[in-house]
Parts: C-alpha cells; structure tokens; sequence
C-alpha cells in the first residue's frame, strides 16, 4: 500500500530528475472487471518508467494519452524531456541516447536545436547545441546522434547523464481523440449522472492493462452515491483521499480539453472501496507503529545495558535535559551505536601506531601464490580477446557468473579517499556534494559499458553504501529511473558504518565515549572495513545465499568499477579462492580504487567474526560538550584529545590462508 501511494505523487524531486521511458502502444481492447482486489491499494504496484513517453490506448475508438515530461526553468521557456545520453558512442564524438518520446524520428533525426539539461558543480544547468545527424541503432533501444563541436570522446564523455531537451512548443500534434498526459493533470473530474464534481486529476499511471487516473477528491463535500463514509473521511483534513479511476472509454467517456473536464460513469462502490481501502491501511499503519515502539524500546533497553557493561553511563545524562525530541534523538543516538564494533575497536587502541599496507605487504613478493598482473591500458571493461590473449577466458567465465545470476555487487559510494593515507576523515553533508554524488552515481548506472550490463541487472542484488545524508537522495534516484533494471526486492541501501569517538586519556580505566551536544553522541566513519559489519545486518547474507548468490564483489563507487573488469571474479573463481584483490601497482592510497571478491562462503564466516577486523586508533583533536556539576560545558582542545576509529576491508585477509587468497596487480 505505502509503496504505490508513493508512486501516486504529483510533487517533483528536488534531486536531478532523469526518466528512463519505453514507447509501448496498448491496441488491444481491455476488459475492466471491477473486483475489490482491483482498486485496493495494496494490490498496485506501478514501475516508474512505464508511464512517460507513452500513447496510452483504449479500446478502438478510444481515446489515447501521449506523454513528454516538462521541466520549466527561470530564464528560459518550458521543454520537453526528450531522452537522456547513456554512453559514447566509437570515436568521433557521437553519443547514444536513451529516448522517452513517442517521436524518436521527428527528435532525433532532424538537424536542428536541442537542449542539454546537466549538473555543473551541483547546479542545473540547461545550454543550446546543434543536433548534426542522428540514427537508431537497432537492437539497443537507443540512438546515436552528433552534435556539432563535439568531435572526441573525451567531450562526448562530458555528455553523458545529461537530458537531452526540445522546445514544448515543438510538440508533434496528435490527431483527434488521442492527448498529452500531462495535459490530463489538473483537469476537474465530475460524475456525468448528477453533474457533481468529484475531485481532480493529480497523475496518471500505467498498470500494464490500462491507464489509472489518480484522483484527488473534494473534501468537506457529500460524496456521490450517498457515502457517509467518504464525506466524513474527506472531511479528516484540507485534501480529500486518492481514489484510482480506470482511464477505459466505459468509465471515462467524455474528456473536454477546452473546458479542462471529464465526465465519469463509475461502476457502484468503485470511489468507496478505494477510500476503504485507504482506511483499513490507516489502522494498519497505527497497529505497526505500535509495534515499531515496542521494538524500539526494546532495543533502546538492550543498547543502554551494554554501554552500562562498558561504563559508559555518562552518554544518558541528556536524558535529564531538554525538550522530548532532544531525548527521542539522543534515544536514537543509543540504539545506532553499534557496541560490539565499538568493543573490538578499543581493544585496538593500543596498535595506533602499527599501520597495514596492502601495497607493501603484495607487490613484487611471492607469498601470494595466486596472481596476476596485467597492464592498465588493457584493463576496461570491453578488453578484447585480442588484448587479453589467455586472460580473455577469465573475462568469459566471470560474465558466465553474472548473466546466471551468481554474483551481487557492494557498492561503496562513501568518500574514503585519502583516508588510508592520511586518516583524514571527512565528512560532508553539503547540497553540492549531494548532487555531485548522485549524479556521479547516475551517469556509473546508466552507462553499460562501465557497469553491469542493463539485461543482467534483475538477477543481480545490489547493495549501496552511502553518507546517511545521501541515502535519500539515491532512494529517489532508482525509484525515478526504475531502479535502473534492478529488481527493487534485491537492492539495499545502507547508511556507512559510524563509531563514537574516544577521548584519548583513560579516565577510570576507560577510553570515554565523546558527546557532540548532551543529545548527540560525536561519530566518525570507519572506513571500507564497515562494509563487513553492514551486511551482517538486515539478514542480507542470508537472503543473497537463498538467491543462489556465489560471489560478492565489493567496490569503492565508481573509481573502481571504472576502471576495472570481470577478470578479478574470473580469477578468484579459477582458482577456487576465497578473497580476490586488486592493486595498483605504484599506489601510495591503500583505499584508492579498492576492489574485492568474496566468496559467500567467506563472507558470511567475515560477517560472523567481526573480531577479525583489525581497527586502528587514529588521535585527533575534537570539540565536545561534558557535564560538569550539573552544567554542560564547551569544550575546545588545542591538541589532539581524542581518538577516531579506522578500519580498511583489506584488513580481513588475517582470516585467510594465502593459498585461499589471490591478487591482481594493475601496472602502468
């Protein structure tokens, strides 16, 4: 139910809005049998991309819908979103296009202006280009176009994730009887027996049979055919509940685009059933809710007995201070700290100094019986047979694991760049760093020549990884572009793993947990070594082993995958290992570009033993707040005062016989 009230939405996303469209004419006649399991909620589920660029048909006779989304700017004229640039395209600057019009041909053939919509340094920005040429390229579902000025990769590159833009006043004219979605929004809804108004059009969906108009009822009003039960409920706030409304000629018979109207003939009890709907929901979301606080409160309990064991009773001072929301965010504060991360890492304390260096420990040793080393320039990941030579066999047996369905992939989208090196933990949490996070995301995602191919994708879990601030946004990001061809089902979005910083002295035979504010605990991020920890949670082993899961590849975002192939999969899987690693061969960065494969085997043993995870105290200097008698005090160090708690994923090898282990090197 909450997930298709989700979908019904008419507000737009604040984060870059790219649909991902397919142009599908519904010509065959459609019988409606009204049942209840047909309008309740909980029974509609309506992918994203199915609606936008589509002529939305009816029966013969019927009127049809024809949509082109429009996105309005300050200083320019409205424009029609007419697809998006998805890749490159040879060598000579040409780009492919993924459109989401009904009018490939008249957008993409005919030289002319067009628009590009892009994010320059976390802005939308929308410039002129000259389209040159265009022409489909069969058997993609896409099209290549030139346009003039750009005439090498590396600027077409610079294109790709942009939204490619026409004038809404250029729209193609529709012939009788057929309309532009859009234009349905908005439009007043009336009963056709009595002359009321029923509500307002506020979208329209396709469910794969038919077109659904999502109608916002009147509220404070009598409801048609003598329902108490909608008039009281419509009466509960300032809008009236959304009801679906079949957009079929029986229902729908008449639609008056100068008047902005329609007239309906609803079956019996198909406004009703849909409000009954919304209202068994309701009661259903108070009983969850109920529930949620129960479980809560247990957790809450659990968590502030295992930092009593670990006295660090000071942390639920706040408690006695402030308002109910500064005690329900410090209650939250307490239930998020993991503590039995937090007690393998102060065991650490003591091996601050002692770093490990993949780099040092791998490159240009034996001890590693299981390697490979392979030249850089080789390294994408379309490599040849030519360029591969014997390799090229790794290559195909990794793509065999991927388009069976046994491989997930971890994507690491945090910035732990620089950390290994300098320890230098960095959080952000601006707009700017947002947008350019997504949409570095978007355009991995929406290329197929860098990532997972779009056929392979539904069998494929994907886990992301990402600054609690960002999860928002690439939740909004897959759900706008149809989870880019993965399943919903089987993609997990996790906040990164976070760790109370530590006062460095001991005080009473204890490292003390900082506070940030009597109701904030003060965190930093663990590094790539919390991914461990995170798939522990959420039973997400256990569902990735029950989905004939083999191997899990862990990558940090985009540098690796970029620049990386199937071939570190291959080999692990030749050599029947348990972890694979790639290396650069002259890095100095031991988290730049890292790249892993796990066997599921192996992981879940990782995600049992957490105590294999060797962490590292890393002294800084932290701003915090004490109680000190009965008053909180600001406190403001001038040397480092405190410890962060680090950790790299490559640190999980000590639970590995080297002859489990293999290594691929990447040279210059």
């Amino acid at each position: 139910m909450q997930k298709a009230s989700l979908l019904c939405s008419s507000n737009p996303i604040s984060s870059p809005p790219t649909y991902l469209h397919t142009c599908r004419p519904l010509t065959v006649p459609i019988r409606i049998r009204f049942s209840p399991s047909l309008f309740a909620f909980s029974s509609l589920r309506f992918p994203l991309n199915r609606l936008h660029g589509q002529r939305h048909g009816f029966s013969p006779l019927h009127s049809t819908a024809t949509e082109e989304m429009i996105e309005a700017s300050k200083n320019v004229s409205s424009f029609v979103e007419i697809g998006y640039i998805s890749s490159v395209h040879g060598l000579q600057g040409e780009i492919c296009i993924k459109p989401n019009t009904d009018f490939p041909e008249l957008r993409f053939c005919k030289a002319g202006r067009r628009w590009l919509k892009q994010q320059v340094s976390g802005k939308e920005t929308i410039k002129e280009v000259e389209l040159v040429e265009g022409r489909e390229h069969h058997g993609k579902k896409s099209w290549i176009l030139s346009f003039s000025g750009i005439e090498t990769v590396d600027q077409a590159r610079q294109l790709v994730g942009s939204t490619l833009l026409a004038e809404e006043e250029d729209r193609p004219h529709l012939e009788e009887g057929e309309f532009y979605t859009r234009d349905l929004v908005g439009m007043r809804v009336i009963l056709k027996e009595t002359g009321e108004v029923v509500g307002t059009v506020v979208n329209v969906f396709n469910s794969g049979a038919n077109d659904l108009l999502h109608v916002m009822l009147k509220s404070a009003e009598p409801m048609p055919n003598g329902s108490e039960e909608l008039s009281s409920l419509a009466e509960a706030g300032d809008s009236g509940p959304l009801v679906w409304v079949p957009f079929v000629k029986e229902i729908v018979p008449n639609v008056d685009m100068n008047r902005r109207e329609m007239l309906i003939t609803p079956p019996k009890g198909l406004l009703e059933l849909n409000v009954r709907s919304v209202e068994r929901s309701k009661k259903e979301r108070r009983q969850l809710e109920w529930k949620e606080r129960k479980r809560f409160q247990k957790r809450l309990i659990a968590a502030k007995k295992k930092l009593s064991e670990m006295e660090q009773q000071h942390v639920f001072h706040g408690f006695r201070f402030g308002e109910k929301s500064q005690a329900s965010l410090l209650a939250d504060q307490i239930v998020s700290v993991n503590s039995k991360l937090l007690q393998q890492a102060l065991e650490n304390v003591e091996i601050a100094s002692k770093r490990w260096t993949i780099t040092e420990s791998f490159t240009g040793t034996k001890l590693v019986r299981n390697r490979l080393r392979i030249s850089e320039k080789r390294f994408t990941p379309s490599t040849s047979e030519e360029k591969l030579g014997t390799n090229f066999t790794l290559q195909e047996k990794a793509l065999q694991l991927i388009s069976k369905g046994k491989v997930a992939v971890v994507l690491d989208m945090s910035d732990h760049k620089n950390r290994g090196k300098e320890y230098d933990l960095i959080l952000s949490s601006s707009t700017s760093r947002e947008n350019s996070e997504t949409s570095s995301l978007q355009m991995l995602l929406c290329d197929d020549e860098r990532f997972v191919k779009a056929e392979y994708r539904s069998s494929m879990p994907l886990v992301l990884i990402s600054l609690a601030d960002e999860i928002i946004s690439m939740k909004k990001l897959f759900s706008s572009n149809n989870y880019f061809g993965f399943d919903p089902e089987k993609v997990w979005f996790l906040e990164e793993e976070r760790l109370p910083v530590v006062s460095s002295l001991l005080e009473q035979n204890r490292h003390k947990i900082l506070m940030k504010s009597p109701w904030e605990i003060l965190q930093s991020p663990v590094g790539s070594g919390g991914v461990i920890s995170l798939l522990s949670s959420d039973n997400i082993m256990e569902n990735l082993a029950q989905n004939g899961i083999k191997y899990i590849q862990v990558c940090n975002g985009e540098r690796y995958i970029s620049r990386s192939s199937p071939l570190l999969l291959g080999l692990v899987n030749e050599k029947e290992s348990e972890i694979g690693i790639q290396i650069f061969e002259h890095s100095e960065d031991v988290e730049e570009g890292f790249g892993m494969v796990f066997s599921i085997d192996t992981m879940k043993k990782l995600t049992r033993q957490i105590h294999k995870l060797q962490f590292y105290a890393i002294a800084k200097p932290n701003s915090h707040v004490e109680l000190v008698e009965k008053k909180w005090v600001h406190v403001e160090p001038s040397s480092p005062n405190s410890y962060e708690f680090y950790s790299t994923i490559f640190s999980c090898i000590n639970a590995c016989s080297l002859d489990k282990l293999c290594v691929m090197e990447i040279t210059e």
